[in-house]
């Protein structure tokens, strides 16, 4: 990485005209939507840790936090191709709860005189058939828009409404529950999680990562002839990426057990208990690690394959794209097949953090998700948007809700100010999308 970065004599020039800070960020090459929405959650969190009286910024929060907003941003990851092909899917929610009372029932009811509670591949069979069972439904659904040609909104509207009664309907509205022990631990919790010393080894991994794909993408940019970035540009981006990331590690292992799952936990293990107690770091919760690994796999998905290619050129212009030959029908099947297949990945999470499924589970994830899309930079009018930006949604999303919570809003109000933000994001998309032109 010692070669210098190969720019054009009028780049240079040009380049030489513009401000410090637009010259940084021609550099670094960073999403300057990304960084306003960063910076948007460092003033949210530090509003809200003001106004709850230091509450807010605190590991146990920060550490809930993330766990809460781990199901919706799977979701919204999927959401975000929904969105970008100009299309709709208003029954997220409803599929999650439905393949949430499924799975519910597979562990509960059906598997158990079968293979015995707490057998080994339980967790397995149950989590294989919501994945089934969701995406059957995403396909149905997309054939229905894709072959019928009836709209996605009208759909997923019926969508919402049946798979939510079909939730209903499997259990006569009884709630589900106990769940496996090995599946519980996709929902987090003091069991649900991976402790300090391999949390810190998942950082340092994620640290290699970051650095091994910037000299890949150094690498590619020389190979085909593509201007390099200078290379402070490269240590500043290596350098603050492995700061996040260790950053993180270090708030979540800031957070100790409770001290009664500490005293049980010791108990189990045989560790004698001191006068002072202990303290057990819980490390990065198992929903978040599942999270983020669903968000590495979409980017690489709409990034790096011919799907996430013919994704992009469907939403930028769908009449160019059938033209080039791409099986536009085909692939608004596949979109929402993998949008079922996602929000069976977010009901086990949140079935495996409740220990049970009810017929109510996953009521306004679609608010959450669209929303969580939107404000992450997904255009509704099609052909742009970010994994990214869409999983930084579903944590602003979820810091609004944590922070109304800490305040004592009562829960209309906390549903009128989602409300208000959703407008918001989508004006200040227009307002952006009119200003690029």
């Amino acid at each position: 990485m010692a070669d210098n970065s190969l720019a054009t004599p009028s780049l240079g020039a040009r380049a030489s005209n513009l401000s410090p800070i637009k010259r940084f960020f021609q550099a670094t090459e960073i999403d300057t939507r990304l960084l306003g929405m960063v910076l948007a959650l460092g003033l949210i969190w530090i509003a809200f840790h003001i106004l709850s009286n230091g509450l807010f910024l605190t590991p146990r929060n920060l550490w809930n936090l993330s766990v809460q907003a781990a199901s919706v941003s799977v979701m919204a990851t999927g959401m975000v191709l929904v969105i970008v092909t100009r299309n709709i899917d208003l029954s997220v929610g409803s599929i999650l709860g439905f393949v949430g009372m499924i799975m519910a029932v597979l562990q509960a009811r059906i598997l158990p005189p079968i293979i015995g509670f707490e057998h080994p591949m339980m967790w397995v069979i149950a989590l294989s058939a919501g994945i089934i069972v969701g995406a059957a439904i995403g396909a149905f659904q997309g054939a229905i828009i894709a072959f019928l040609g009836v709209p996605a909104f009208i759909v997923t509207l019926g969508g919402l409404l049946v798979w939510r009664g079909a939730a209903w309907w499997v259990t006569s509205g009884a709630t589900v529950a106990p769940m496996d022990t090995t599946f519980r631990l996709m929902g987090g919790g003091a069991d649900g999680s991976i402790g300090a010393t391999a949390s810190w080894v998942v950082g340092i991994l994620a640290c290699i990562l970051i650095v091994l794909s910037i000299i890949n993408s150094r690498r590619q940019r020389r190979r085909f002839g593509f201007p390099l970035r200078p290379m402070w540009a490269e240590y500043f981006l290596s350098l603050s990426g492995c700061a996040a990331v260790l950053g993180a590690v270090w708030v979540a292992n800031s957070y100790y057990m409770p001290a009664n799952l500490a005293r049980r936990y010791a108990e189990a293990n045989g560790i004698e208990w001191p006068e002072g107690g202990l303290q057990i770091a819980l490390g990065i919760a198992i929903p978040v690690l599942i999270a983020i690994g669903i968000a590495m796999v979409m980017s690489f998905l709409t990034n790096r394959t011919r799907f996430g290619r013919y994704v992009f050129a469907l939403g930028g212009n769908p009449e160019a794209a059938e033209l080039a030959g791409i099986k536009v029908k085909w692939v608004t099947v596949k979109i929402f097949a993998l949008m079922g297949a996602l929000c069976a990945i977010a009901a086990a999470i949140s079935t495996a953090r409740l220990n049970a499924a009810t017929n109510a589970q996953g009521t306004l994830d679609e608010l959450y998700t669209i929303a969580a899309a939107v404000i992450g930079g997904t255009s509704l009018a099609g052909g742009v948007g970010t994994i990214a930006g869409a999983v930084l949604g579903a944590v602003v999303m979820q810091s609004l809700n944590s922070g109304m919570v800490l305040l004592g809003l009562d829960t209309p109000l906390q549903s009128i100010v989602i409300g208000i933000v959703l407008v918001i994001a989508v004006w200040l998309d227009t307002v952006y999308r009119a200003r690029a032109k």
